[in-house]
């Protein structure tokens, strides 16, 4: 395999599971070296070994990246040990899902702090790197939630959709300096969790997944495959999008729903 991400420095937020994790093994076969972030020490320390044991390279790092000084030493350690940072995938989020009226403050907080704010902490701490380069990516894990009204999803739904209006903003902004600001959408994605919900609705997941127009559920390897190609040199002039991976969901007039609790 061509290694189209040779020796890019890649700090990649939430990586120690799921898409993050994808994402981190797909940038080192790629051949990048992966600073590999999360909350979870152990699963830090898991997926670092084994991107080292296939043969790839990789910097442990564990931090809360809701701690804008936190963050600000993550983005310090990769340009210390490196000299550079090539790549600032803030991909680190989650949500809780509750329908609005019930939601707290605190807890549309704590979700708009991880979704929106760590991704301006991680652009914050690498934009005076990449201006310096004058070269460097942004790219987010965005959400359809942040393009399209998700019950239950108020305050996830609208910090998806701050950032990926701020990819947008730092991509006009600094285009011109050769730095580019993305976003990635995951479409309904096959995961444990997400099929483990399914099974308790009508028809299950087999219903839900024969309205995807791909056929299918999303896989975490089809998220990774896209972010590592919006991170090489051939995709320079895609800037300030956001790049729905989702099997055709959102082009659907409306997007597949699951049936009734069982």
């Amino acid at each position: 395999m061509t290694k189209r991400l040779h020796d890019k420095i890649a700090i990649i937020t939430g990586s120690g599971r799921g898409i993050g994790r994808a994402c981190a093994l797909r940038y080192a076969i790629e051949g990048a070296v992966v600073f590999v972030n999360d909350i979870n020490a152990d699963n830090v320390a898991k997926v670092t070994a084994e991107i080292i044991a296939a043969g790839g390279r990789a910097v442990a790092h564990h931090c809360d990246v809701t701690d804008p000084a936190a963050v600000q030493a993550l983005v310090d350690h990769a340009v210390k040990e490196f000299g550079r940072l090539d790549v600032m995938f803030a991909n680190a989020g989650g949500s809780m899902p509750k329908a609005t009226h019930l939601t707290s403050v605190e807890e549309y907080r704590n979700v708009v702090a991880l979704n929106q704010d760590a991704v301006f902490y991680g652009i914050h701490a690498a934009l005076p790197v990449f201006m310096r380069q004058k070269s460097g990516l942004f790219l987010t894990t965005a959400s359809g939630a942040g393009q399209n009204g998700v019950a239950d999803l108020a305050a996830y739904g609208a910090a998806k959709a701050a950032v990926i209006n701020l990819m947008r903003v730092i991509a006009v902004e600094y285009g011109g300096m050769g730095i580019r600001a993305n976003s990635i959408s995951p479409g309904p994605m096959g995961t444990e969790l997400m099929r483990s919900w399914l099974a308790t609705m009508e028809g299950g997941a087999d219903a839900f997944e024969a309205q995807v127009p791909s056929g299918r559920l999303g896989t975490e390897e089809d998220i990774a495959v896209a972010a590592a190609f919006l991170a090489t040199d051939e995709a320079f002039f895609i800037n300030g999008v956001c790049l729905p991976v989702d099997g055709a969901v959102s082009a659907l007039l409306a997007s597949p729903r699951p049936g009734k609790p069982l």
